[in-house]
């Protein structure tokens, strides 16, 4: 049989469908709209291999709707009308029972092609549902996004996985004739990195790897019978967080070399542009931050830059941003202090802002006293008048600790000539 495992297990019932219950559990929405018939169009968002396509087939199954299925990697706009004209023949318009139109990847459509849609969604051709690993708000036109519901897919569990792999052994016809004792799983999870699609195909691996019936799998037997070492990058999904982590981490390192090796692999697979571009702004302030400004600056410019251009030019661009970014100094200061910031908050709940800073918009305000001891920073030596600007319970907390390079450095310095002992810089 040359079905691969991940397609012969593949759900066809919601009460076969594994994890998601915020969604298709009793009191999940999406659990509701399809008891009720009544489907809006939709986006799924989540990483790759936790069952985007399987939700859709299912959605399209248990409501008896007819279902057309297009991939934005090989689908142009000619392409989008010729199913959109297939689909209003084949259902009633504005009606419950109107098509399904699923959309694999629609990230990667381009505004043109998300256009096309706008019509057949507004006037109920079709319930569009589109999948997609990038966050829909910067990838799907807000036109589209207004018309359609987002909903979040989690990413698995181990217990989710594990239950995957018995059910592998329990209930697949191939797999179940053949004694498999699993003794440990931590090598094929890590290796699947939560995709479970990728879990079972190295499953399969390994179990049709051995000719007998009678089967111990470990994490040695495991790690002996897989290629962890590939070459290739696939742009649908399978090494697609690998190779991203691997880009991050070499420029968070100060490794041009190895960034720019890994920008290639991505690039030579075919990876967006923009969502390289984007991971770049991201890193600039992060991991550089006020290390050095000037490099947020530039990774928004490559953004701007990229949009514009497209291929094949935008490789010099982002090689551009990536070399500097990885031979910048480097500082996670900004990052960590607002993650400390949040915490207090969720800790320390609404404390009341100290009066001097508060807004005065009306009398009354003015005649309690809202604003009066305020200092206008401008109105004193050197631009600066000490005064508390905290709640009085977190009063002198310092939640910006400057990194230990020139800028911050000079930062620090300044930062004590101001406030002396306050904060403790």
């Amino acid at each position: 049989m040359n079905i691969p495992l991940a397609e012969r297990l593949r759900p066809k019932s919601l009460s076969d469908y594994i994890s998601q219950t915020h969604l298709v559990g009793k009191d999940g929405a999406l659990f509701q709209q399809i008891k009720s018939g009544v489907i809006p169009s939709l986006i799924l968002w989540g990483p790759p291999g936790i069952g985007k396509t399987t939700l859709a087939n299912i959605i399209a199954n248990e409501s008896e709707r007819p279902f057309f299925k297009l991939s934005a990697i090989n689908s142009g706009v000619k392409e989008i009308r010729e199913v959109i004209d297939k689909a209003k023949k084949s259902g009633g318009l504005f009606t419950a029972k109107n098509p399904i139109l699923f959309i694999d990847e629609i990230h990667r459509f381009s505004k043109s092609q998300q256009d096309s849609l706008l019509e057949a969604v507004e006037k109920g051709w079709v319930t569009l549902i589109g999948a997609t690993t990038e966050n829909p708000s910067f990838e799907v036109i807000a036109a589209l996004l207004s018309r359609c519901q987002v909903y979040i897919l989690n990413s698995f569990s181990k217990d989710d996985l594990e239950a995957l792999l018995k059910r592998a052994m329990t209930e697949d016809e191939l797999l179940s004739k053949k004694k498999i004792r699993l003794k440990e799983t931590e090598a094929l999870l890590r290796l699947s990195g939560g995709d479970a699609r990728k879990l079972l195909n190295i499953f399969e691996l390994i179990v049709t790897s051995y000719d007998k019936d009678k089967i111990t799998i470990t994490n040695e037997t495991v790690l002996k019978q897989v290629q962890t070492n590939t070459a290739r990058y696939d742009k649908t999904g399978e090494q697609h967080y690998d190779i991203i982590s691997a880009f991050i981490k070499s420029i968070r390192g100060s490794d041009p070399n190895a960034a720019v090796y890994y920008l290639a692999r991505m690039i030579e697979g075919g990876e967006d542009v923009k969502f390289i571009a984007r991971r770049l702004l991201i890193l600039a302030s992060e991991d550089i931050g006020n290390a050095n400004p000037t490099a947020l600056v530039i990774a928004n410019n490559t953004f701007q830059a990229v949009s514009v251009i497209g291929n094949p030019e935008s490789r010099i661009i982002l090689s551009q941003c990536v070399t500097y970014l990885a031979s910048s100094p480097k500082s996670n200061a900004a990052y960590e202090a607002i993650g400390k910031a949040q915490q207090l908050v969720k800790e320390t709940g609404d404390l009341s802002v100290p009066v001097a800073l508060r807004n005065a918009p009306t009398k009354l305000m003015k005649e309690i006293g809202y604003g009066d001891a305020y200092k206008y920073s401008h109105d004193y030596e050197n631009n600066f008048a000490e005064q508390e600007f905290l709640p009085k319970k977190i009063s002198n907390t310092r939640l910006y600790s400057p990194g230990n390079n020139a800028r911050e450095n000079a930062q620090r310095q300044y930062l004590k000539q101001l406030w002396k002992e306050k904060y403790g810089y």
